[in-house]
């Protein structure tokens, strides 16, 4: 299904190859500054996208310089901001509306601004493929955000009723002009990937705001990530600069050392679990000398790159390994076209009372909530 949900205003140009879709209906969604369409479409994609408008904001954590040239044409770049909506709507493991609150009105006020940012949310299925590629892929991971509620101490059967979680997400998003995308089938991880190839390809810098370290894999000169810091209550920026001196080791490195060594988060065993003296040490070593993972296990193919339990590793387990490449590797290949719309300057008019009516609501659903627990305990 596709969703789209822009000003009535806006004119909006197709963006996918699809197949022949048929109209169902069309209802009227209408957000307090703005009016807004939505129209719902057949399809096997499922997509929603919304009002948007952008500058070179303010940041509030330590930008991580590079060096030379390369740090000076960087930063004459304008920025484009993606925000992974999923995991901002946790505290922990616990669903929770009021942390997407949060983070979102500290993150629009202290680190986008009027930058362009582009929400992604995980689409219907978006695991499935990677799951039958291996079960325990994120087998215990966070559901998604329509199972979210309003406190950590209700049910969705007690608060969520009153209205969808997923889609008061998304009419936040879209009155504070954020285009929201959400593709069935796929990860908001790889459409993410795939949108900041084409970001870069038209001369931006891209920052991913997300605290997940599958992003990782994206970090270059021109690509930051900026992680939500729950002990410190703030954003905070991670550059290249950040994970050479955490990791030692070039970011492209970052996706072939976690295929080896596995990511327990998402469950994906690593080498060690069967043949454990195959440690960290040994992996940087030979992918230091290799470069990536493929071009260790073809040169282990041929000859010896190793010691003996290394090389028995690598040739023995070479199908394991790359199954493990494919699970964790981000697509950058998803049906997704990048709108220009969605780079220009985001208008901020709207944010103080939007997210300011947000919380009042979230505080009068949990009053109702915590009343219709009083009369049912004292009935």
């Amino acid at each position: 299904m596709i969703e789209l949900a822009v000003p009535a205003n806006f004119h909006v140009r197709p963006y996918l190859t699809l197949q022949p879709v048929v109209v169902n209906s069309i209802s009227s969604v209408k957000p307090r500054i703005r009016t807004t369409t939505t129209r719902t479409l057949e399809a096997k994609t499922s997509i929603v996208f919304g009002a948007f408008n952008r500058t070179l904001g303010g940041q509030l954590a330590t930008q991580g310089d590079f060096n030379g040239d390369d740090q000076e044409k960087s930063k004459s770049k304008k920025r484009v901001f993606f925000l992974d909506v999923n995991p901002l709507c946790y505290e922990g493991s616990t669903p929770s509306l009021r942390s997407f609150g949060r983070w979102v009105s500290m993150f629009f006020d202290q680190v986008s601004r009027s930058d362009p940012v582009i929400a992604v949310l995980d689409g219907e299925r978006g695991n499935e493929h990677r799951r039958q590629l291996l079960p325990s892929y994120k087998a215990h991971r966070r559901k998604s955000v329509g199972q979210l509620t309003t406190s950590r101490r209700f049910s969705k059967d007690n608060v969520g009723r009153l209205r969808d979680s997923r889609q008061f997400v998304i009419d936040v998003l879209l009155k504070c002009n954020v285009p929201v995308v959400k593709i069935d089938g796929h990860e908001a991880d790889d459409v993410v990937a795939t949108l900041v190839e084409q970001v870069l390809q038209r001369g931006y810098r891209a920052v991913i705001a997300s605290p997940d370290k599958d992003f990782k894999q994206l970090i270059s000169e021109d690509v930051q990530l900026v992680m939500p810091l729950n002990d410190l209550e703030r954003w905070s920026f991670y550059t290249i600069k950040h994970y050479i001196s955490q990791y030692n080791c070039d970011p492209h490195s970052d996706l072939s050392l976690r295929c080896i060594m596995g990511d327990e988060v998402d469950g994906v065993p690593g080498i060690q679990h069967v043949v454990p003296g195959f440690g960290r040490k040994t992996a940087q070593k030979l992918l230091k000398k290799h470069g990536s993972l493929e071009n260790l296990l073809n040169a282990a193919a041929v000859r010896t790159v190793g010691r003996e339990y290394a090389q028995e590793a690598l040739t023995k387990y070479a199908n394991y390994l790359r199954r493990n490449y494919e699970v964790l590797a981000l697509r950058r290949d998803i049906n997704i076209h990048l709108e220009e719309e969605w780079l220009i300057e985001r208008d901020t008019g709207n944010d103080s009372i939007i997210l300011s009516n947000f919380f009042t609501s979230l505080e009068a659903k949990q009053n109702l909530a915590e009343q219709t627990r009083s009369h049912f305990s004292n009935g």
